[in-house]
């Protein structure tokens, strides 16, 4: 793409602010606005600007609760089997794990990768290493070196790296670290559906959010190395839990004993306001309802044991079959506008810190590619043992809780 043509896509799409912009960059600059022009699908833009000014579906579909197993009532020798066949599919060389860690630490007002941060345990691990340790231990107990692909974004892919490189891998094989791989981008878009611009003048991109890595597997490689090393099954799980367990044989026998293609390691919600969206039927289908689209009413609904009817909370504890990510990467999932606060370049030049949500951010939802296949497989856990989060500087799902849970699980007194 030539400026002429450049200039004309901009302009086509009402764009023309962003010419400004140019006028200012260096020369360097100007050929990566440039590039980053050429690669919008500005038709695509349009249509999910559009999609802003539309409720949700979800109050026109036909809600329903879905079945799950309770982990903690199985009987004990249902707990054996379950076991027994999970640990021979680890065993077996069967499992792989990714871990999504695409996002910064800005909101825990760290700089890097979340990844990198140190939750404050005695030790001083970062989130990376804390989970590198579970895997560690997976591979001591049953004699294996379960391949590990972590999934970043271009915001954080090489400090990603070069941490993992100063700190020599955390003493996990590197060529069992099969691959740091990046997720697609897509500008954002202020209310009025303009593009915007970052503080360097260059377009401002957000990761497609955690439905995106379906598509990663396929271009980043992925699934063809699973395909090439034998692995059958792939647990996929963010960064932020420090309590996740990557490699749990109950979990991965329950879903192959079952017969599920898919499986989830669901959380009970703490009450009816808890912040997380939770499993159900949609029009017969497998589905998720984040909580801001589920209503007061449903979400206040209980069974006759007093239980939430939509409380299986869904915390990105997922087991796919190879099968299943195959058949999943056919489809597109459909996109999401989340509103968000962001500072943003203005035509002067000058950056602008706003107070209240003034832009839109599209991201895909792992959960969506639920509904691609006939069931799913829910196993609920126990939140004290498979799920202590950090996702805020202070207060729920904090530093603070996350290193109390940690250290809890794992007995170490505080100094």
């Amino acid at each position: 793409m030539n400026f002429d043509e450049f200039k004309k896509a901009l302009e086509d799409n009402g764009q023309e602010h962003i010419l400004k912009s140019y006028e200012r960059l260096e020369e360097s600059a100007k050929a990566k606005l440039i590039e980053q022009v050429e690669k919008i699908d500005f038709v695509k833009m349009r249509e999910l600007y559009e999609s802003t000014k539309k409720a949700p579906e979800v109050s026109e579909s036909i809600i329903e609760p879905i079945a799950y197993i309770d982990s903690n009532k199985l009987s004990e020798e249902e707990k054996a089997d379950y076991i027994r066949i999970g640990e021979t599919a680890i065993q077996e060389n069967k499992l792989a794990v990714v871990t999504m860690a695409g996002g910064q630490g800005t909101r825990l007002g760290h700089s890097g990768p979340k990844g990198t941060f140190d939750i404050g345990i005695p030790s001083h691990k970062s989130i990376f290493e804390i989970q590198c340790d579970i895997l560690k231990e997976a591979n001591e107990k049953y004699g294996v070196t379960i391949p590990w692909y972590i999934m970043t974004s271009n915001e954080n892919h090489q400090d990603t790296i070069d941490f993992f490189e100063a700190n020599d891998y955390f003493g996990y094989p590197r060529t069992e670290i099969g691959y740091f791989f990046s997720q697609n981008e897509l500008p954002m878009i202020d209310e009025d559906g303009k593009l915007i611009l970052n503080e360097e003048g260059l377009i401002k991109l957000a990761a497609d959010g955690h439905g995106g890595v379906f598509e990663a597997l396929v271009t980043g490689g992925i699934l063809e190395d699973m395909k090439k090393r034998g692995a059958q099954w792939l647990f996929i799980a963010a960064i932020d839990n420090v309590l996740v367990k990557m490699a749990d044989p109950l979990f991965i026998g329950f879903a192959i004993k079952k017969e599920y293609k898919i499986a989830s390691k669901t959380i009970p919600k703490t009450g009816p306001e808890e912040r997380v969206g939770v499993f159900c039927k949609k029009d017969g289908k497998p589905y998720v309802i984040e909580y801001t689209e589920i209503s007061p009413e449903f979400a206040n609904m209980r069974d006759e044991n007093g239980e939430l009817l939509y409380g299986e909370g869904h915390v990105l504890l997922n087991l796919f079959h190879i099968s299943a990510l195959e058949e999943i990467e056919k489809f597109k999932l459909p996109y999401h506008a989340a509103h968000k606060k962001c500072s943003y370049m203005n035509e002067e030049g000058v950056v602008i810190a706003p107070e209240k949500p003034n832009a839109y951010k599209f991201e895909t939802f792992l959960f969506d590619a639920f509904a691609k296949m006939p069931e799913i497989g829910l196993l609920r856990g126990k939140r004290e043992i498979d799920f202590s989060p950090v996702k805020n500087a202070e207060g729920v799902d904090s530093p603070e809780t996350a290193r109390r849970d940690y250290m809890r699980y794992h007995g170490i007194e505080e100094r």
